[in-house]
């Protein structure tokens, strides 16, 4: 399962647009590009030309402008309506969705201590704008009314969702509040804002401060020549001729605990990646974890919830902390028995070699991979070549194409923010541009771990006209060397093709209203599409087009394919385990009902024991490092790559059931979900693709549970 993270921005702060106030300057003199129509094609960011310094201005004109239309909305003496109050909601702080449309990608992607104390100072502003908003009695008196007598207005699915919707921000909001719980839910609001940010940045500063160096070669034992060259280009990049270095960085960290034969070196970089943030001093997280579930519980209470897991699910598909318990539990048990059989599997081999120790969670990795090899004859470094960045990127481009018609074509004219960073054109079969993909892919200082999807500028309509998505995908995949382009993982595939099926989620948008468009769907539903693009990234069908030697230009061999369908199901308990017992531990946080005052890692230990997870597995995220819990949005979410699972295979069995690439099939799961966004009910949206409720067969079946 693969990260999608997507900035957790305010809600009702962001409206897309492309146009802005204009500010003219005298000459040579810097003009805010923010401030200015960007001349760009298609309208998108002038990378070129924003500095560090726009940030703070724009954003503090955009919170003004916006301010300004809210009040104007709140103040119309004519009788509330559906255009003059919620569509103007919809459309109102235009300035404002641009700046944070590029401010927040940037953090994310290619940050840098000035952009971080703007966000320092910027995160209160914006959370108190939003919390005058939700809180505007005014404003919730129009929202209200045209609320009320919804059913009489005739309106279509798409406007009917988005009254409901707004109207439910406002209740959820505080918006019935009395004004001191107000003020106090204002005050929780920022507190919080502020913790997320510092938790992340704290992440992001734990894995950038960490290097395993090593000065003899002896202990590069097992390593493939193209991890060793690697790690040897990042010593040199630091300074340390004659060393190699590997950092927390995956694309470093699971290539070392994978072939490294010096167990304590393993053993020593495992144990800085589950301990990240969690050492005393500055960087730890502890506190923030603490403080973020108290006043999470709080901000819960106040609303009228139990908890704050009851606070978030009652806006997904789950609804309640109880069914996602059920679908964890569900899955729990052959999970485990699965890990169980892979540990006795590992065991034997150890114990073959005349190894004296138990399998550790440091050695999974590494007794995985013999596994792999003598079960299914299949070695990752054997595979890496066939995986080839660019060939895998255009293996999903002609996944896309054939589904749905749609063409990728590289624009060098685009401005980025980075020399790395690929901009493409989207066309539909028509020859109509229908959207703007960037392509971030390498790790860097300046960017946080993991992989995501985020945009732009969200699709939508303004005055009848089309405004086309700009959306990115940015990972951190093995980097290329001075002799070798960059091979991916097997891994590393996956996720390319998960983030691109959340990509596709955003750019076959065709919706109305900004707030409905794209990927703004519930949290355990935004998966479905990504994972459902995972499951064409290793069928044989699939890999004879794209997977193709880097040398030699050859297609993939029978043998290859046949190993990794053999492999398919290899180390799902592990994979699933991992996964499985940082879900629970997040819905454990969220479902506390009084002030948590103790240890979290203790906290953490008693959560462990009580789904029995085995000592060889630790959680895939410890707490003060779980960023998708305390500072990515996935709080009490964290179970939805599961819960979309259930939604993702029996989707690809419909595939699989009338030919992976029959028009109608593509046709209907395009028209039905990934045009869509959240302008209905997203099951209703599945029923009407698959023409009844998802089963969770084809996913025990894929992981091999049944």
């Amino acid at each position: 399962m693969k990260k999608f993270l997507i900035l957790a921005v305010p809600l009702l702060l962001l409206a897309a647009c492309s146009t802005g106030p204009n500010k003219a300057g005298t000459k040579g003199e810097h003009v805010n590009p923010f401030f200015e129509t960007w001349n760009t094609p298609f309208g998108v960011p002038p990378f070129n030309k924003i500095k560090d310094g726009d940030y703070l201005p724009a954003f503090n004109r955009a919170i003004k402008e916006k301010r300004s239309d809210v009040s104007k909305i709140a103040d119309n003496t004519a009788e509330p309506t559906f255009k003059n109050t919620i569509v103007a909601l919809d459309e109102a702080g235009k300035l404002l969705n641009r700046v944070s449309g590029v401010f927040f990608n940037m953090i994310s992607a290619d940050t840098n201590d000035t952009l971080q104390e703007i966000a320092q100072e910027v995160s209160p502003k914006l959370s108190a704008l939003h919390d005058d908003i939700l809180m505007n009695e005014k404003l919730f008196k129009r929202v209200d009314a045209v609320y009320q007598k919804r059913d009489q207005l005739k309106l279509n699915p798409e406007q009917l969702r988005l009254v409901t919707e707004t109207w439910k921000d406002f209740v959820r909001g505080g918006a019935n509040l009395t004004p001191e719980k107000k003020a106090e839910l204002k005050k929780i609001n920022q507190q919080i804002s502020l913790l997320e940010l510092n938790f992340g940045e704290n992440v992001r500063k734990q894995v950038n401060s960490y290097e395993l160096a090593i000065d003899n070669k002896a202990d590069l034992a097992g390593l493939p020549d193209s991890v060793v060259e690697a790690a040897a280009e990042t010593a040199k990049a630091e300074g340390d001729e004659g060393e190699w270095i590997f950092t927390l960085n995956k694309p470093s960290l699971l290539p070392f605990l994978t072939y490294a034969q010096n167990r304590s070196l393993r053993e020593k970089i495992f144990k800085a990646y589950i301990n990240q943030c969690n050492h005393g001093g500055r960087l730890d997280n502890k506190a923030n974890v603490v403080k973020l579930v108290n006043l999470r519980l709080k901000h819960a209470n106040l609303l009228g919830y139990k908890d704050h897991a009851s606070y978030v699910l009652e806006e997904c598909v789950a609804k309640t902390p109880a069914n996602v318990y059920k679908l964890l539990d569900k899955v729990w048990k052959p999970t485990m028995k699965t890990a169980k059989r892979e540990v006795a599997e590992m065991q034997k081999i150890i114990d073959k070699e005349g190894g004296s120790f138990k399998l550790q969670p440091w050695d999974w990795w590494y007794y995985a991979e013999k596994v792999r090899k003598a079960k299914y004859d299949l070695d990752d470094a054997e595979l890496r070549p066939y995986f080839e960045l660019e060939n895998v990127r255009k293996g999903a481009f002609m996944v896309a194409n054939k589904l749905y018609g749609i063409t990728f074509t590289l624009r060098p004219d685009l401005p980025v923010y980075q020399k790395d960073v690929k901009a493409y054109e989207v066309k539909d079969a028509d020859g109509t541009t229908i959207g703007i993909y960037y392509a971030d892919n390498f790790p860097r200082p300046s960017k946080r771990g993991g992989a995501w999807m985020d945009a732009y500028r969200p699709q939508h309509r303004e005055n009848g006209k089309n405004i086309i998505p700009i959306v990115c995908n940015v990972t951190n995949f093995t980097k290329p060397t001075a002799t070798t382009p960059s091979l991916l993982s097997l891994e590393e595939v996956t996720t390319l093709f998960h983030e691109f099926g959340h990509a596709l989620h955003g750019l076959l948008s065709n919706c109305t209203y900004r707030k409905l468009a794209g990927t703004a769907v519930p949290r355990d539903f935004v998966e479905m599409p990504s994972q459902f693009m995972e499951n064409w990234a290793t069928d044989p069908q699939i890999l004879k087009l794209y997977a193709k030697n880097y040398k030699t230009g050859k297609v993939i061999p029978d043998s290859l394919i046949e190993k990794i369908q053999n492999a398919g199901k290899f180390n799902q308990g592990f994979i699933t385990g991992e996964y499985m017992a940082a879900a629970y531990l997040d819905m454990d946080w969220h479902i506390i009902t009084k002030p948590f005052n103790g240890n979290p890692m203790d906290f953490e230990k008693k959560a462990m024991e009580k789904i029995h997870l085995i000592p060889e597995i630790v959680e895939r995220y410890r707490s003060p490092y779980f960023r998708h819990a305390f500072a990515g949005g996935y709080d009490a979410g964290y179970y939805s790559y599961l819960w979309a699972a259930v939604l993702d295979a029996d989707a690809f069995a419909a595939f699989k059931e009338h030919g992976l690439f029959d028009p109608a099939t593509a046709k209907s799961f395009r028209d039905n979900v990934l045009s869509r966004g959240n302008t209905e009910d997203p099951m209703v949206l599945y029923r009407r693709f698959r023409g009844r409720d998802p089963k969770v067969d084809a996913l025990l079946k894929r992981k091999g549970f049944m």
